[in-house]
């Protein structure tokens, strides 16, 4: 995989995962909880209008990328692989602030892509997540992300 597809790849569960939004159920851990429990089929749905919608304006990563490049690499991640498939561990959840969550996950992620849709050939990963959410205007969004493979368990 390319390093704009891994980027792609390594952030669209947790962008997924805040679909729920702030249902204002619980705690806002809850809330955090609930929205990365639908994560998975959010990403496996490949709905890039509301993956979008979830990055923050000021979204920033370690890598570089701004809010309009990481858009344009999930954009092109859903274009790349006909299939998704996510399984998401919260590893742990921090809220300095009601509005504010840093989620650290492990996320094992399997796509094949368009090109490869007779074939068996699988593109397969394992990664950690740091991601930071902020509650904007009722809705939580990603306003960084900082990833790397996973090495072991």
């Amino acid at each position: 995989m390319n390093r704009s597809a891994v980027a792609a790849f390594c952030t669209l569960p947790l962008f997924a995962s805040l679909l729920a939004g702030c249902a204002g159920k619980g705690s806002p851990e809850d809330e955090v909880r609930a929205a990365i429990g639908a994560a998975e089929e959010a990403a496996e749905a490949r709905d890039a209008s509301a993956l979008l919608d979830l990055v923050a304006d000021d979204y920033r990563d370690s890598r570089g990328n701004g809010a309009e490049e990481i858009r344009r690499n999930l954009r092109g991640y859903l274009v790349a692989y006909q299939s998704i498939t996510l399984l998401t561990r919260i590893d742990a959840i921090e809220l300095p602030a009601t509005d504010l969550a840093r989620v650290q996950a492990t996320v094992g992620m399997v796509g094949k892509e368009a090109e490869a849709a007779g074939a068996w050939d699988l593109a397969t990963d394992l990664y950690e997540l740091d991601v930071t959410l902020a509650r904007e205007d009722g809705e939580w969004r990603v306003t960084r992300a900082d990833w790397g493979r996973a090495i072991g368990d």
